[in-house]
């Protein structure tokens, strides 16, 4: 993790991530943490639950791989590669109906508490 000072990039890669996530046996595998911000590596498996809760902070989904569907409050949206979601804090969210297993980059700001 980045030191809060630093200005050093930091490089990821997706395999690395993965890898990380399985090792560690989790759905989500927060990679970075600064006070702006966090961000995670997030994978449902065709079929999966969503266990999630909202959050105390704002959410941009990115979907790399996969296809299936968010609720978003009321409203629900197909999501597939290149889905962008916002998803406002303390707004019930969900991804359900998942027919390929998805693969998504999320962005907290501020940092996820």
């Amino acid at each position: 993790m980045p030191a809060e000072n630093s200005i050093q990039p930091y490089v990821f890669t997706l395999e690395q991530l993965e890898a990380q996530r399985v090792r560690a046996a989790k759905l989500y595998l927060e990679f970075l943490r600064v006070p702006s911000l966090s961000a995670g590596w997030y994978v449902l498996e065709a079929g999966a639950a969503d266990p999630q809760n909202p959050h105390n902070e704002d959410e941009v989904y990115v979907v790399l791989r996969g296809k299936g569907k968010i609720r978003v409050g009321s409203q629900v949206t197909p999501v597939q590669p290149g889905s962008v979601v916002f998803v406002q804090a303390q707004v019930e969210h969900k991804f359900f109906d998942i027919q390929e297993r998805l693969e998504i980059l999320v962005i907290f700001g501020p940092a996820e508490t």
